[in-house]
């Protein structure tokens, strides 16, 4: 078949076919202008379709309400429509991704919350506050030993909770 040819039988499915094609887009995307992209992009596959001339008005009306179909649902799937996006889209640039970071934090203040007030409050003074044994011991009015004391047993009961959390010492 010429060219003419299939520019007037594209032409006839246009004109016959393609009001019905976007109300039956409209109603599965509820958007007007991706039901018109939808229509557009099945009748630039109906162009490139070497089979448009051999099919009957009733196939290949049949064949354009499945392809319109097939796209809406690939449009659907795709992640664009779920509003997927990747992990470096998230991450501005420049920006170094800190989550790991954040999650370490969050994991170490909940096991810290396991454990006794005083282990608690000098892990928190020695780690967190950078204070010395002997600051710390002036402070909370206790003996030298008894800070160190308190560290290394806060300290082990610390890493049993974070094992049983599932955190492994790389």
């Amino acid at each position: 078949m010429e060219q003419g040819q299939r520019e007037a039988a594209l032409q006839v499915l246009h004109d016959r076919h393609a009001p019905e094609l976007w109300r039956f887009a409209l109603r599965l995307t509820r958007d007007a202008q991706v039901a018109e992209d939808v229509v557009q992009e099945a009748l630039l596959r109906a162009w490139r379709d070497p089979n448009l001339t051999t099919r009957s008005e009733a196939q290949a009306r049949a064949w354009l309400f499945t392809v319109v179909r097939n796209l809406v649902v690939d449009r659907w799937r795709s992640a664009a429509m779920r509003h997927e996006v990747g992990v470096a889209e998230l991450v501005e640039p420049g920006v170094g991704d800190r989550s790991g970071e954040v999650l370490d934090r969050w994991l170490i203040a909940d096991a810290l919350g396991s454990l006794s007030s005083d282990h608690r409050r000098v892990i928190a003074s020695a780690y967190y506050e950078g204070r010395t044994v002997a600051e710390i011991a002036a402070e909370l009015r206790i003996p030298e030993g008894t800070v160190k004391s308190r560290l290394h047993y806060g300290l082990r009961s610390l890493r049993l909770v974070l094992q049983e959390k599932g955190v492994t010492r790389s």
